[in-house]
């Protein structure tokens, strides 16, 4: 006799088919559907430990599917929902009220096709090597000013801005503590050497690859989730 895997409730009718063709039940007594003996059983906490290791390691969720054995389905499911509650705002250690100095750059992708370009705005920590903020959004001066408002208040109040000429970057950082540089100048490496490691470490980066983003959520929770990792390897490092 076959139970109900929630209520276990024995009153089981057959309700067709799952797309494999295993036959499907379904409970009367609480509306539960099911198979039996499923093939995608719930990923257990080991296996979500080892997924979010490879999620920061450039591989794709269909290479992540093959690693682990778990359906890419089941992957995606898993991803969405990481992403969907991941903080949007940087994790950064205590700092005093002093002079700080930061990096800006930006930086394009896109998502779904190369037609939808979308740019990556940063700001590192000279000293810490912390990212502090981050938006993802147009090329606009828009765009600045979101990133301007992620950083943390201490850093709005007294950090010394370095960021390349573009325009968008004098019409909303403060005057008095921004100044724009060459690259030759060595004031915003630190920026651009993170925004290599970002497209080394973070698949959906790559220009030529097939593991880009089909929505923006999960490219700008990918981007989050590397980034709090990132920001926590330095914290300890500390």
């Amino acid at each position: 006799m076959i139970y109900c895997p929630r209520c276990n409730h024995h009153h089981i009718v057959k309700n067709g088919s799952i797309h494999t063709g295993e036959q499907k039940y379904a409970c009367r007594n609480c509306g539960r559907q099911f198979v039996l003996n499923p093939k995608n059983k719930p990923i257990s906490d080991d296996q979500k430990r080892l997924i979010n290791k490879l999620l920061l390691e450039r591989i794709s969720l269909a290479g992540i599917s093959r690693v682990t054995e778990i359906s890419g389905r089941s992957i995606q499911t898993y991803v969405n929902n990481l992403y969907a509650f991941i903080s949007m705002i940087a994790n950064v250690s205590t700092k005093e009220i002093r002079r700080l100095n930061v990096q800006c750059d930006e930086m394009w992708s896109f998502v779904n096709d190369k037609g939808n370009k979308v740019w990556i705005w940063l700001a590192i920590d000279v000293e810490t090597r912390e990212i502090i903020g981050f938006y993802a959004g147009d090329r606009s001066h828009k765009s600045a000013q979101k990133l301007w408002d992620s950083l943390p208040p201490e850093y709005r109040q007294c950090a010394v801005m370095y960021t390349d000429f573009w325009k968008a970057y004098a019409k909303v950082l403060p005057s008095k503590r921004h100044v724009a540089v060459g690259k030759e100048t060595g004031k915003t490496n630190y920026i651009e050497r993170f925004n290599c490691t970002l497209r080394q470490r973070v698949s959906r980066l790559v220009r030529k690859a097939l593991s880009f983003s089909k929505k923006i959520e999960n490219y700008i929770g990918a981007i989050w989730f590397f980034i709090h990792d990132y920001n926590a390897e330095k914290q300890c490092n500390c």
